[in-house]
């Protein structure tokens, strides 16, 4: 693992730096930064082959693939940056639809070859579709994983109570409860996870900066919460595929299933399983990822 040293933005990125390192060692990725549409930029990248970008979901941040980037860097050439105003990413300015969209669109061209296969997970998900509607053309597949944007966000009243709980004030007991609604098991995930601590340190770390209290609601406003029109979801013509936490309780999988069957979208479901596959089932995100990726036409149904 190498670093480049750069001046971390004025998000309380710097004093944070120290618990990000456990989560970073050892992966077989450099962090490096770069400045996308003026946006300061972590970003993990690391392996051969073809290339993927992969985004986090809301509160979050790129180190939160820690179980995925070790298979999938075997085959494809990974880029996870962290969003604007998550992680140690700056967030100077306002973050409006297009100057996210702008930002994924730069960061691409900085750091991809060749049109890469966008992953998203959650508000990622949700940024992703919105991209490939309007640039489909920088981008070879989209995979949204248990994505926001494809309904209007209603989750289970249970789960969103420990989200706005975890939101309002972020301390290891509400993000333990926060976490009891996005792992369908996760005594069995602290088990098999041994990062844990250091993942659950560090979440809580970012979720109370400056940074993440601002730029969280513009980009759940502009993306995670409202729902994609659906001639927008229409206009999309990359190869797309779905993958959906069987328990997921902020999306449920019936959503997964219409637009599935709306779009002809192939839907892969992972069982033993809530709202995040990446942390929770590694090794069946990334054979999901592996069959999306070796699609290379979508599709489509008459609508």
């Amino acid at each position: 693992m190498t670093t480049e040293q750069t001046t971390m933005a004025a998000t309380g990125a710097a004093g944070g730096h120290h618990l990000r390192l456990p989560l970073l060692a050892g992966l077989p990725v450099t962090e490096r930064r770069v400045t996308a549409a003026g946006i300061d930029t972590a970003v993990l990248d690391g392996g051969e082959g073809p290339p993927v970008v992969l985004l986090h979901g809301p509160a979050e941040y790129a180190a939160k693939w820690i179980r995925v980037i070790p298979d999938l860097v075997r085959t494809h050439h990974v880029i996870a940056p962290d969003l604007p105003g998550h992680g140690t990413s700056g967030a100077d300015g306002a973050l409006t639809p297009e100057r996210t969209l702008a930002w994924l669109g730069d960061l691409i061209d900085q750091t991809c070859p060749s049109p890469p296969a966008l992953v998203g997970h959650l508000l990622g998900g949700a940024i992703a579709a919105r991209f490939a509607n309007d640039h489909g053309e920088q981008i070879s597949h989209l995979v949204l994983v248990d994505s926001l944007g494809l309904t209007a966000l209603q989750p289970d009243p249970e789960f969103g109570k420990a989200l706005n709980e975890y939101l309002a004030a972020p301390s290891v007991d509400s993000h333990e409860g926060l976490w009891r609604m996005c792992a369908h098991d996760l005594e069995r995930l602290r088990t098999q996870m041994p990062q844990w601590d250091a993942f659950a340190t560090y979440n809580v770390d970012r979720a109370r900066t400056a940074g993440a209290g601002a730029a969280l609601p513009a980009l759940m406003q502009h993306f995670g919460g409202p729902p994609i029109p659906p001639q927008e979801l229409a206009r999309i013509t990359v190869a797309t595929s779905l993958v959906w936490g069987r328990h997921d309780l902020a999306t449920p999988l019936s959503v997964a299933e219409q637009v599935s069957e709306a779009y002809g979208w192939p839907l892969h479901v992972i069982d033993d399983c809530a709202d995040d596959p990446a942390v929770e089932q590694p090794q069946e995100l990334v054979r999901a990822l592996h069959v999306a990726l070796g699609r290379t036409v979508t599709e489509r149904r008459p609508s």
